[in-house]
C-alpha cells in the first residue's frame, strides 16, 4: 500500500503517495484515477522503482494548491518536486496530465525522460469536448452522482464515441477505486471541473514532440521503456519532514506513524500542545473553527481517528479504550510528554478515558457533550444508526451518505423520521453539507466503528474517576446537551459543568456565540495547565 505524505509549498500543501523501492519515478496520475490507486498499481507493475504520485493541484490532499493555467499549475508541481528533493528522474503522465508534464521544464523541474500514458484517449476526449457537467454542490446531493457518472464513463466508454464501451485499455476500476477518485475530485469540485477544462484545452495546443515525450499504451510498454533507465541511479531516499507554514496560525496537514497505523493530522499554532478529538464518523475537518480560535495561544493538533477520515483503516475491533490508546501513541510519536485535551461527543469520551487512565500526562481536559443517555436509547442507536456504507458500482452509496448526513441535521436520532424527533439546528448550505459528506465517505465501511464505541462506553463509571481538572460543557443546539444535568451529579471536585453559547463545530452557529465559546475553552485551558499540581483543584 502506498504511503501518503504532505509537502508544504509557499502558499499551500500538496499530498504525494509513495510506494515501492529503488530509484525515483515521478507520476502525474491524470484526472480519472486517484494518485493512491495509481501508485499502488504502478508499484506492482514496475518493481525496482520508488513511485511518487501526486494529488494534482486542486484535487485530493492538494486542494489548497491552485493556479488558473497550465504554466501556473506546472510551477506548483515543480515546486513540490524540488521540495521533496526529487532528482531529475523519469516522469510518467497519464491522460490529461500530459500538458502539465510538458510544461514542467519551463516551470523549473526537468524530467529525465517523459512517458505519456493514454494520451490517445485524452485526445479523444478533447476532440469531442468531454467535460464534467457542473459540479457545484446541490441541496439534494445529485452532483455526486453526476461526478461518479463522469468518472465511470471516462473509464468505460470509447474516448471518441460516448455510445459504445471500449474493448481495449487498462482494467476497469473497482467500485472502491472509483470511490477513491471521486473523493479526490470532490475535495474541491469547482477546482476539479476547472482543472479538467484547463488540461483538456491544452491537449490541443501542444505536440508530443516537446521535451522528447514518448507515447506508451499499457504498463507492459511502460516497463519496457523504463527498464534501461534504471541503471546507475541511486535508490530514493525518504521524503523530508512536512513543514508548517511560515504563519503559525495557518492550519497545515501532517501525518504521524504509530504502531497501529498512520494518523492524519490538522495542526495550527505554537505553545503548549492541545490534542483535539473529533466526533464520529467523519474526519477532524469540522474542528477547523476550534483550531483557528485556539491556535493564537497554543498548538492545536486534531487527528483523524484510525479508521476515520484520511488516517489508516486497520482491521480490528474498536472501543473507546482502543481509541484512547491510539491517541496516547500519537502523543508519543509527536514527542508530547504533557498536553491538554479537548474532545466532543465520541472525542469527549476518548479524552475522558485518556485522562482517567493517564492523568500524569494530562493537564486539563474539555469534555464537550459526553454521551450520557439511557441504556435503552443506546441500544436502539446501536441497532439502527449504522447501516452498511460500501462503494457501489453505480454510486448509489453517495446518495445514501448524503441523506444520512442531511438527516442528522433534521432528526435525533437521524433514523427516527417523526415530528417529535425534529431538531432545531437546521440543514446547512449545500457546500457545507458536501464537506461533511466527504468526511463520512472518507471513513467508508469503517465509519461506524468509532461511532459505535461511544454508545458502548460506560461514561458514568469513568466520570467519577476524574482526577485532573475538567470542563464538561455543551451548546444549546447539541443533541446531547441534556446530559449536562446528570454530569453535574457525577462530576468530582475540580470538574466544572456549564452550558456554552455554541457548539463551535456545528454549522450555522452565530459568530459572537462561537467567539464566546472559544473564550470559555481558552480561559479554562489557560488556568493551571502547567502540570505543577497533578491533583484536583477546587
Amino acid at each position: 500500500m502506498s504511503t501518503p505524505h504532505y509537502v508544504t509549498l509557499a502558499d499551500g500543501q500538496m499530498r504525494v503517495w509513495r510506494s515501492g523501492s529503488g530509484p525515483d519515478l515521478l507520476v502525474l496520475p491524470g484526472l480519472i484515477e486517484a494518485a493512491s490507486v495509481c501508485a499502488d498499481r504502478l508499484a506492482s507493475a514496475l518493481p525496482g522503482w520508488t513511485i511518487t504520485a501526486l494529488d494534482l493541484p486542486g484535487t485530493g490532499g492538494s486542494v489548497t494548491c491552485w493556479a488558473e493555467d497550465i504554466a501556473g499549475l506546472a510551477r506548483l508541481i515543480a515546486e513540490a518536486a524540488g521540495r521533496l528533493g526529487l532528482p531529475a528522474c523519469p516522469l510518467l503522465a497519464f491522460d490529461l496530465a500530459a500538458p502539465l508534464a510538458r510544461a514542467l521544464p519551463e516551470a523549473g523541474w526537468r524530467p529525465d525522460g517523459l512517458l505519456l500514458v493514454n494520451a490517445a484517449g485524452a485526445e479523444g476526449w478533447s476532440e469531442r469536448g468531454l467535460r464534467p457537467a457542473p459540479l457545484a454542490p446541490r441541496a439534494d446531493g445529485t452532483h455526486l452522482a453526476v461526478l461518479w457518472a463522469h468518472l465511470r464513463d471516462a473509464h468505460v466508454l470509447e474516448p471518441r464515441d460516448a455510445s459504445h464501451p471500449a474493448k481495449a485499455g487498462s482494467p476497469l476500476p473497482t467500485p472502491a477505486e472509483l470511490d477513491t477518485m471521486l473523493r479526490s475530485a470532490a475535495g474541491a469540485p469547482a477546482r476539479y471541473e476547472a482543472l479538467w477544462s484547463i488540461c483538456l484545452d491544452a491537449m490541443r495546443s501542444k505536440s508530443d514532440s516537446a521535451g522528447g515525450a514518448v507515447r506508451v499504451d499499457g504498463l507492459e510498454e511502460v516497463a519496457a521503456h523504463l527498464a534501461p533507465m534504471a541503471a546507475g541511479r541511486k535508490p530514493a531516499g525518504p521524503p523530508p519532514p512536512t513543514r508548517p507554514f511560515a504563519d503559525p496560525l495557518r492550519v497545515w496537514h501532517d501525518y504521524a506513524d504509530t504502531p497501529a497505523g498512520r494518523v492524519h493530522l490538522r495542526r495550527a499554532g505554537r505553545g503548549r500542545p492541545l490534542l483535539a478529538f473529533q466526533s464520529a464518523p467523519g474526519s477532524s475537518a469540522p474542528l477547523l473553527p476550534l483550531l483557528h480560535g485556539l491556535a493564537p495561544e497554543r498548538e492545536v493538533i486534531a487527528p483523524d481517528y484510525l479508521g476515520n477520515g484520511d488516517s489508516d483503516k486497520p482491521e480490528r475491533a474498536v472501543d473507546i479504550g482502543v481509541l484512547a490508546d491510539d491517541m496516547l501513541a500519537l502523543a508519543d510519536a509527536l514527542g508530547l510528554e504533557s498536553f491538554d485535551l479537548w474532545g466532543t461527543h465520541t472525542g469527549a469520551l476518548v479524552a475522558l478515558d485518556l485522562t482517567v487512565r493517564h492523568p500524569d500526562r494530562i493537564g486539563r481536559a474539555v469534555l464537550e457533550a459526553p454521551v450520557l443517555i439511557p441504556a435503552d436509547f443506546s441500544a436502539d442507536i446501536l441497532d439502527h444508526y449504522f447501516p452498511p456504507l460500501a462503494a457501489d458500482r453505480w454510486g448509489l452509496h453517495l446518495l445514501q451518505a448524503w441523506n444520512m448526513r442531511r438527516d442528522m441535521f433534521l432528526f435525533w436520532p437521524w433514523y427516527r423520521q417523526e415530528r417529535a424527533a425534529a431538531r432545531a439546528i437546521g440543514v446547512p448550505a449545500a457546500a457545507v453539507l458536501h464537506d461533511w459528506t466527504m468526511g463520512l465517505l472518507a471513513s467508508g465501511g469503517h465509519y461506524d466503528r468509532s461511532y459505535r464505541a461511544a454508545f458502548r462506553y460506560d461514561t458514568r463509571a469513568a466520570l467519577v474517576r476524574l482526577t485532573r481538572p475538567a470542563l464538561i460543557c455543551a451548546g444549546p443546539a447539541d443533541m446531547l446537551v441534556e446530559g449536562l444535568a446528570e454530569a453535574r451529579t457525577l462530576a468530582p471536585a475540580g470538574t466544572e459543568v456549564m452550558p456554552t453559547p455554541a457548539t463551535v463545530w456545528y454549522p450555522g452557529q452565530g459568530d459572537e456565540a462561537v467567539r464566546e465559546t472559544i473564550g470559555c475553552y481558552a480561559a479554562f485551558l489557560t488556568t493551571g495547565s502547567d502540570m505543577t499540581n497533578p491533583h484536583p483543584v477546587a
